[in-house]
C-alpha cells in the first residue's frame, strides 16, 4: 500500500463501501489520483484476441460499470479495462446497502444487482474514445425484469461490438434472478447461436462462476470450443462462504471476491485450460493482489488477468508493485516472454496450448 493511500484507507472505511466507490470515480474523472509515469517492462508484453498489450494485468468488470473511467486505467499501468456490467435498459440494482467489506479477510461482498445507466449511455462513453488504442472489454448482462434475456445480450452485442476489444458475456452473476440460467446448456446453447449472428469479427468470452458443478463446466466448455468462443473469464464470485472468514460481514447475501476465493478461482482456471486443451485465451481473476497470484494464475492457464477488490484494500499503486513482481518471477524461472509461462504447470499440454 502506497503511503499516501495508507493515510487516506482509514478515512474510506469510515463511509458506507459504496459511496466510497464513488467518491473514487470522481477522483478518478477528476484527474486527483496520482498516477507516476513507469516504462513497461517487454517482458510483459502479450498478444491475446487479435490485439498487443503492453501487459497482462487488467481491471475487472465491476469498477467502473458506466464506463465512466475506463480511459484512465492505462496510467494507473493497466494493460486492458474491462467496464460494466451494462444491461440494454438503465435498471437501480438492489437495495442498499449492496456492498460490504469484510476487511479482516482483505474481502467484499456485493449484490449490486447490475445496476447501471444503460445502454445508450454506456455506448455514448465509449464512442468518446474509439481510436485511442485502448484496448477495452464490454461485460453485458440482461435487465432482471427481462421477458427475453438471450435477447437482452443480442441486443448489446449488436450495439457494442463496434465499440469494444471483446465482448464478455455475463452467465454467472449470483446477484439477480436470471443471472445464471445461462450455465444450463440448452439456454446457452441456443444464446450461443443467437450471438453469432451480430457479433461480427469482434471476439467473444464467457464469464463464469467457481461455483459450478462438474456438469455445468463439462456443457459450458463444450460449447464455448463448438460455438469458437474466443475465451473465457475464470471467475466471478461465490456465492459460498469459506470456513477461514472472519469478518462479521460474512453472513452477508451476494457474490464473495478477494483472497478467499483466489484458490477456488485458480483451481477452475485449471480446470479449464485443460478440459479445452489450451485452445481458449483464458482470463484469470478472483484474489488477484501479488504479483505472485498473477503469476500462478498464468501458470494455471490465464493468458490475462484482472483484479478489482486489491485496489480496494492496497489502492491503485498496486498494478505497478504486480507487475514488477510478474516480470521478476518469470525471469527467475527462466521464461523469455510471458506467453511461455502460460500453462506451464500442465507440462506437455501447455505445450500443445501454445502452437494450436
Amino acid at each position: 500500500m502506497s503511503d499516501w493511500y495508507a493515510r487516506l484507507f482509514p478515512l474510506l472505511c469510515r463511509l458506507p463501501a459504496e459511496t466510497a466507490h464513488r467518491l473514487a470515480l470522481t477522483a478518478l474523472e477528476h484527474g486527483l489520483v496520482p498516477t507516476p509515469l513507469r516504462g513497461g517492462d517487454p517482458i510483459l508484453r502479450v498478444h491475446a484476441f487479435g490485439r498487443a498489450l503492453a501487459n497482462p494485468v487488467g481491471l475487472a468488470a465491476g469498477f467502473d460499470k458506466n464506463a465512466r473511467v475506463f480511459a484512465r486505467m492505462p496510467a494507473l499501468g493497466f494493460g486492458f479495462a474491462e467496464v460494466g456490467g451494462v444491461t440494454p435498459l438503465p435498471q437501480p440494482g438492489n437495495r442498499r446497502p449492496r456492498l460490504f467489506r469484510l476487511v479482516e479477510d482483505r474481502a467484499l461482498i456485493n449484490r449490486m444487482g447490475f445496476n447501471n445507466d444503460g445502454l445508450e449511455v454506456f455506448a455514448r462513453r465509449l464512442e468518446r474514445h474509439a481510436g485511442d488504442g485502448q484496448f477495452v472489454a464490454a461485460n453485458l448482462a440482461s435487465n432482471t425484469n427481462s421477458a427475453d434475456p438471450a435477447e437482452d445480450f443480442v441486443i448489446l452485442a449488436r450495439r457494442l461490438a463496434p465499440l469494444v476489444e471483446l465482448l464478455v458475456i455475463d452467465v454467472s452473476c449470483p446477484n439477480t434472478a436470471n443471472g445464471k440460467m445461462f450455465q444450463r446448456r440448452e439456454p446457452l446453447d441456443d444464446l450461443l447461436t443467437r450471438l453469432a449472428a451480430v457479433r461480427g469479427t469482434t471476439p467473444m468470452a464467457l464469464k463464469v462462476s467457481p461455483d459450478l458443478t462438474d456438469a455445468e463446466k463439462s456443457d459450458i466448455t463444450a460449447l464455448a470450443l463448438a460455438h469458437r468462443v474466443d475465451g473465457m473469464v475464470v471467475a466471478n464470485t461465490t456465492a459460498t462462504r469459506p470456513a477461514t472468514l472472519r469478518s462479521a460481514h460474512q453472513g452477508e447475501r451476494g457474490g464473495l471476491s478477494g483472497p478467499p476465493v483466489r484458490e477456488m478461482s485458480r483451481r477452475l482456471l485449471g480446470e479449464v485450460y485443460g478440459m479445452t486443451q489450451g485452445r481458449l485465451t483464458l482470463v484469470g481473476v478472483g484474489g488477484i493482489e501479488s504479483g505472485a497470484d498473477a503469476y500462478a494464475a498464468i501458470r494455471a492457464g490465464a493468458t490475462l488477468v484482472q483484479l478489482y477488490t486489491a485496489l480496494v484494500y492496497h489502492g491503485p499503486m498496486l498494478v505497478h508493485r504486480i507487475k514488477a513482481e510478474l516480470a521478476y518471477l518469470l525471469r527467475r524461472d527462466g521464461f523469455d516472454d510471458l506467453t511461455q509461462a502460460v500453462g506451464a504447470d500442465h507440462g506437455q499440454l501447455a505445450v500443445q496450448g501454445q502452437t494450436a
